[in-house]
């Protein structure tokens, strides 16, 4: 009897721990209600801003944020291969691999992407938002940027070491030239800006090419834009 209820006991301590644990990995997602013809319907509000073609990149880059947002790109592309996607950043930057999968996939697909920097865009991040539409990379006035050359840890054989820190010399290469060609600067001016951690303001940011406006307020959209956006063309 006694060791039943203690038993009991644990379970419930345990269930417990569950139950704080989990709200603490994973914050509340607000649910969204909107009423149609057929009643109430409810999205999480990640999906109702993808009805508006508004992507969020928030937090490390790693696989699991780097495949849900190549599935929402592709996603987009398939419902309208004109109308521009909205891409919102704010992460320290993480994995080089997966951002490149999310910077490929930009470029893959027609619509034209808006960047905006919304808190911070670090080190792969930065170049998420450099990739965007040339005129169409944005940043709120407090947000921050931060660029530097790829690192990583390796241990192991002497040989393997070095297969390693060749890799990560072609990584450093070759997002040095993506920065080339989407700053406009050159080779020699991101090398050196790239070689320790270059923090930047918005203004700053603008002048290195990286976004082309510092907004504080949404752009006004003219009634011509609107019409065009629904016809399905271009619009800002």
């Amino acid at each position: 009897m006694l060791s039943s209820i203690r038993q009991g006991l644990s379970l419930r301590n345990l269930a417990r721990t569950f139950h704080h644990s989990t709200s603490l990995c994973y914050p509340l997602i607000p649910i969204v209600i909107e009423q149609t013809g057929r009643g109430e319907r409810a999205y999480d509000i990640y999906s109702r801003l993808l009805r508006e073609r508004i992507i969020c990149v928030m937090g490390p880059i790693d696989d699991s944020l780097s495949s849900v947002v190549v599935a929402q790109l592709l996603f987009l592309q398939s419902e309208s291969s004109k109308k521009p996607i909205h891409m919102y950043i704010n992460s320290p930057g993480g994995s080089v691999t997966s951002g490149l999968g999310i910077y490929d996939t930009m470029q893959y697909v027609l619509p034209p992407i808006a960047t905006w920097c919304v808190g911070q865009a670090c080190s792969m991040a930065s170049l998420l938002l450099a990739a965007g539409e040339k005129g169409m990379r944005h940043s709120l006035p407090n947000s921050r940027i931060m660029i530097h050359q790829p690192s990583g840890g390796v241990q192991g054989q002497a040989t393997d070491i070095q297969i390693q820190a060749e890799e990560i010399i072609n990584l450093k290469k070759q997002i040095n030239g993506l920065y080339v060609k989407h700053t406009g600067l050159s080779l020699e001016k991101i090398e050196s800006s790239m070689e320790r951690d270059k923090f930047m303001s918005p203004p700053l940011a603008v002048e290195f090419g990286i976004i082309d406006k510092v907004l504080e307020h949404p752009p006004i959209v003219t009634d011509e834009e609107k019409k065009v956006a629904a016809a399905g063309g271009e619009a800002v």
